[in-house]
């Protein structure tokens, strides 16, 4: 019942940034464990030979979504941006094994980018508070800007790819995945073509994110069962897409469809 009424609620344009942001604000201010840094939902493709240190092994799925997004070019030396940098694991990720010269992490809410400042303690790495539809740095900024499975949550995709447009320097790679329902992709291709961005590829790893899904789906279901008050199970439950879950059901189906870009800013008029 909760998670109908969240979802009509943010079919209202003015509630639904509101709404997001009080519930990441909600789950980074209760559940502060540690070893809870990741919340896409990974990647298993079946062929994965990525080495890892024995602490990033047990979030290998989501690390490998990381991966395959954040490592489709040589991010090495480079200044990155990561929007909706959530609880952080990604971006310590891409930092620690793909060697940019700086990463910073924005996102909305405030108490992650707080548990983030006090985990990820690492020179280079760093985080804030922003809007993706307004993003608080001056144009060319960046080489490279990430944003994974984080922009189904914006009321205003068009206002955020433009501000992607703006923050990369010209040549500037913008590494991004996220799903939509399936009738929805020619539209969202054409918005981010609109921003004056380039796609120099598109893929649709649906399939190996449902893998994923499979492979994690035991142990997300025993988190929220032991973490998560009942009243909000069925919520988080479909929020993990566990296996049986609505959103899992939309992915096998082919309903829900996960795309993985890369574009390029061609131009230096932004």
């Amino acid at each position: 019942m909760l998670d109908k009424i969240f979802i009509e609620l943010c079919r209202i344009p003015y509630l639904e940034k509101k709404l997001w942001h009080a519930f990441y604000q909600y789950l980074a201010g209760h559940y502060r464990a540690v070893d809870w840094t990741f919340m896409n939902y990974g990647l298993d493709d079946g062929s994965s030979q990525l080495e890892l240190d024995a602490i990033d092994e047990p979030n290998r799925a989501c690390i490998q979504l990381y991966n395959s997004v954040a490592g489709a070019v040589p991010l090495s030396g480079l200044d990155v941006l990561e929007v909706g940098s959530g609880r952080g694991g990604g971006a310590s990720f891409i930092f620690r094994y793909l060697k940019p010269a700086s990463l910073t992490g924005v996102d909305l809410s405030e108490e992650a980018v707080c548990f983030c400042q006090k985990l990820h303690r690492i020179g280079g790495l760093s985080f804030q508070a922003g809007d993706a539809e307004q993003l608080p740095f001056e144009k060319n900024a960046f080489d490279a800007v990430i944003n994974i499975e984080s922009s189904h949550c914006y009321p205003h995709i068009s206002l955020f790819f433009n501000e992607v447009a703006r923050v990369l320097r010209p040549g500037g790679h913008f590494l991004y995945a996220d799903f939509r329902d399936r009738k929805q992709i020619d539209s969202w291709r054409r918005t981010l073509r609109a921003s004056g961005l380039a796609i120099v590829a598109e893929t649709d790893i649906t399939v190996s994110v449902v893998r994923a899904l499979d492979a994690e789906s035991e142990r997300k279901a025993a988190l929220i069962d032991r973490e998560v008050p009942k009243i909000f199970h069925s919520s988080l439950l479909d929020f993990a897409a566990v296996r049986g879950s609505k959103m899992y059901r939309a992915f096998c189906t082919g309903s829900l469809a996960y795309i993985s870009f890369v574009a390029k800013k061609e131009r230096p008029d932004r």
